[in-house]
């Protein structure tokens, strides 16, 4: 099954049940870090925020019809008292947990309603090779994205460009997009960067990972670097699946070949995955 279908089918069973991003990736058969990326590719949310913004709706529902006890509704929907609930639902809704008791109306605002399970991509995907790999030493540019605002990852790739080449220490020419340092959220770093042979002269405000030997599901991506999410998808939403193989907590990261244009998305991409076992 789809993990994105089966988290939503587990956030709507489990709603009223005390529920974290650790629990529902077990179910999902993935990392933390994996399902949340997945998560929000595929719905635009993050899990847990999408947990909150259905629990906050269910409770409209039920004020909306006349609960009484306030609290106990707070408690039932994972708040610990009436303030955090009130100042939870303002902020979502724009109004108070009493005002829409008393009035009684739901069009007034914005509730997320239980999600269909978004369909799988049909995103052509190349049949992956199996590598191992590593040690591997990359330095570059870091910086932190949310899941659902990562669209500077296009500027912090510009930024890095005028270093390609010039970095101390370079291996080779070839770039890599490491996403790593997870948060509860989903949130990740995401460093562009090269591959080094040290990290004694690097330039200041410059980040680097450490990625021991691991084996490796790699993938061609097909297409204009603009379409990088469809081929994440497939590889999450419909490859995983059906592969039976288990996707390590680790990071992930793109390949860039060393004749990559990164202004105009041209050149040969890759994705690595990390493997467990």
């Amino acid at each position: 099954m789809d993990p994105v279908g089966k988290a939503l089918w587990l956030i709507e069973t489990e709603l009223d049940q005390p529920l974290d991003l650790q629990r529902v990736a077990e179910v999902c058969g993935l990392s933390r870090f994996v399902l949340a990326r997945t998560f929000a590719r595929a719905t635009g949310w993050p899990v847990m925020r999408y947990v909150r913004v259905r629990r906050l709706s269910r409770a409209a529902h039920r004020l909306a019809a006349g609960a009484t006890d306030i609290l106990a509704l707070a408690l039932e929907v994972g708040y610990g008292s009436h303030e955090a609930f009130t100042r939870a639902f303002r902020e979502q809704f724009g109004l108070t947990p009493e005002a829409l008791r008393a009035s009684g109306n739901l069009g007034a605002i914005a509730l997320q309603e239980a999600m269909r399970m978004p369909a799988t991509t049909t995103f052509e995907l190349s049949e992956p090779r199996f590598v191992e790999e590593g040690p591997l030493l990359v330095a570059g540019l870091g910086e932190r994205f949310s899941v659902d605002q990562s669209q500077g990852i296009a500027a912090l790739w510009q930024r890095f460009v005028p270093h390609i080449g010039r970095v101390p220490g370079q291996l080779g020419g070839e770039t890599f997009g490491l996403c790593c340092n997870p948060d509860e959220d989903g949130g990740f770093e995401y460093i562009a960067g090269v591959r080094v042979g040290r990290l004694d002269r690097l330039p200041p405000g410059f980040s680097s990972l450490q990625l021991p030997a691991r084996r490796y599901a790699v993938f061609l991506h097909r297409g204009h670097i603009s379409t990088i999410h469809e081929t994440f998808a497939a590889i999450f939403q419909r490859w995983l699946p059906a592969s039976g193989l288990e996707v390590a907590d680790a990071p992930e990261f793109e390949r860039y070949s060393a004749d990559f244009d990164p202004l105009a998305g041209t050149g040969r991409v890759e994705v690595w995955v990390p493997l467990a076992g």
